[in-house]
Parts: structure tokens; sequence; C-alpha cells
């Protein structure tokens, strides 16, 4: 059999889990249930030609991403799957890098402080003459 080594990284975090297909199928059809998922590959491969292989290694892939790209909020078990304890609660906008306009609460109480900019190391003595 045949074992995909899946690498999640989350909050500059890396990890790495260990699954088979039919551990892919049964997530599958568990999640169909609460969410709408994309195509899953065929369960059934025909030869084990590494071309074949790595398109069913691309297509589940594509499956996981599809499922964390079009869902809010994912399902409990689709976490436990990838071994994620809990996910930091940022809206989908700013994990992408992009900014809402609207001021939370909790930005607005930020504090900036000045950027000091010295021309020479105010820490080193000027030389005496």
């Amino acid at each position: 059999f045949q074992v995909f080594k899946i690498e999640v990284l989350m909050s500059g975090r890396k990890h790495f889990v260990e699954k088979r297909y039919s551990e892919f199928h049964a997530l599958h059809k568990k999640l169909k249930k609460f969410i709408r998922t994309p195509e899953i590959p065929s369960k059934h491969v025909r030869n084990w030609v590494p071309k074949v292989l790595e398109q069913r290694r691309q297509g589940l892939e594509l499956y996981l991403q599809t499922v964390i790209l079009e869902n809010e909020e994912l399902p409990k078990i689709f976490l436990d799957f990838l071994n994620v304890r809990h996910v930091p609660a940022l809206p989908k906008a700013e994990s992408c890098g992009s900014f809402d306009e609207t001021e939370s609460e909790e930005s607005s109480k930020l504090s900036h402080q000045p950027v000091l900019l010295f021309l020479r190391d105010p820490y080193v003595l000027p030389k005496a003459n």
C-alpha cells in the first residue's frame, strides 16, 4: 500500500501527517455529510505506474486545498485528519494577507511607537581629538 506524507503549515509551524488513500476516502465520506466536497481521485488505480501515482497524489493535494479554501470554518473531522489541535481565530481575508477596511477594537487600541534613526551608533562614544 502507498502512504501519502502531508505537510501541514499553520501559524508558522510545520508538521507532517502520513495517511493512506483509504483514510482520505473515509474522510471524504464523512465530510460529504457536512460540507460540499470537491471530487476525490478515483479509489481504483489500475496500475502502480509512477505517473498514475503522481496524478493521484496531486489530486489528493488539490482535494485538501479546495476543502480549506472553500470553507470559512473547517469541520473538526478535517482538522483531526490533519492533526491540527486548534485554529487561530483569524478572518479568512487576513490569513491571506489582506486586511479588512473596518478597524476592529483590538487594532484601535494599539499604540504606534516612533522609529528612531541614529546616524552613528549611539552606544559608541565619539573619538577624542
